[in-house]
């Protein structure tokens, strides 16, 4: 029955995913809930068919769901999103090596336009990086932390994920290890390296058990600071800088690459400071400097 909880393992992994979803990616709770539905529902046609956690869901599995969807009379666009949440799911689990294959992979994706959220202007940047501005280690943490995902456009967790023992010497770069581990070299700007800085040379020697830690970012208990905590202390900067707007982590990532688009940079540098795997993936930035160079026209042009 559908009210029945799930199996333990197929609720654990659900349950990483949608966190993810919510702090990494800033979806709304509403978005969450939907996707929570579509794959409890396949879930439980997995459990049904023998498989005890989504490891045991092969292609076969998968296709035979979807076909079961559309002989319910489901609508397409219904079985679409289904999908959609689903291989957001398994390439999630493949990244984060709970599954060795995914089974979505061979399956065509389907076309949906999803909006992209908002970025900040660069003026609430700067007023978000500035609201921690105090001389507590609390406030210097935050600011480092905010400054490095303005600077860089990290994940949440690739921040949380920094040591102090992969730190280059002169903090011209950054090592981000994105999803599959895969590192890449992100630089860091003047602000963000003397903002790390302070932060690793005083605040941090502030907390108690820091000496034994190599996380870069820790909790007042001396604790690594995980991507839930990390999403806190961007809300809570919000709320300082009294911007009145939903802010996530992933808004500073977001707004990261909209600058850097704006500015002139080149698709191709975008995506390896993103991590995105594929130029398609950040080819959703593109819309945003045809837009920047219409603006551009219709103000300065005599005859716009």
């Amino acid at each position: 029955m559908a009210s029945e909880p799930l199996p333990a393992p197929y609720r654990a992994a659900l349950a990483d995913f949608l966190e993810a979803l919510r702090v990494e990616a800033g979806l709304a709770r509403a978005t969450l809930q939907a996707y929570r539905r579509d794959i409890e529902a396949a879930a439980r046609f997995f459990a049904e068919r023998g498989a005890r956690g989504f490891s045991g869901v092969d292609p076969d599995l998968l296709v035979a769901y979807l076909t079961s969807r559309r002989a319910a009379g489901a609508a397409e666009a219904s079985v679409a999103r289904g999908l959609c949440a689903l291989r957001m799911l398994f390439r999630h689990l493949t990244a984060e090596g709970r599954i060795e294959r995914d089974p979505a992979s061979l399956l065509s994706a389907p076309v949906l336009r999803h909006a992209l959220p908002r970025a900040l202007t660069v003026d609430e940047v700067e007023r978000l990086l500035a609201a921690p501005s105090g001389a507590s280690w609390q406030d210097q943490r935050d600011r480092a932390l905010l400054e490095v995902l303005y600077a860089t456009g990290a994940r949440v967790s690739e921040a949380c994920g920094l040591f102090t023992d992969g730190l280059e010497p002169n903090l011209r770069v950054l090592r981000l290890f994105g999803k599959g581990s895969k590192m890449r070299l992100v630089p860091i700007g003047e602000r963000a390296r003397e903002a790390l800085t302070r932060w690793l040379e005083h605040g941090r020697r502030r907390v108690p058990g820091s000496a034994a830690r190599r996380e870069v970012f820790l909790t007042h208990r001396g604790a690594p600071l995980d991507r839930t905590n990390a999403w806190r202390r961007v809300k809570a900067a919000a709320l300082r800088a009294d911007l009145h707007v939903h802010i996530t982590p992933h808004t500073l990532r977001h707004s990261f690459a909209t600058h850097m688009i704006e500015g002139g940079a080149d698709l191709r540098s975008v995506q390896e400071m993103l991590g995105h795997a594929s130029v398609q993936t950040t080819e959703i930035y593109t819309h945003l400097d045809r837009e920047h160079v219409l603006a551009l026209h219709r103000i300065y042009h005599p005859r716009a």
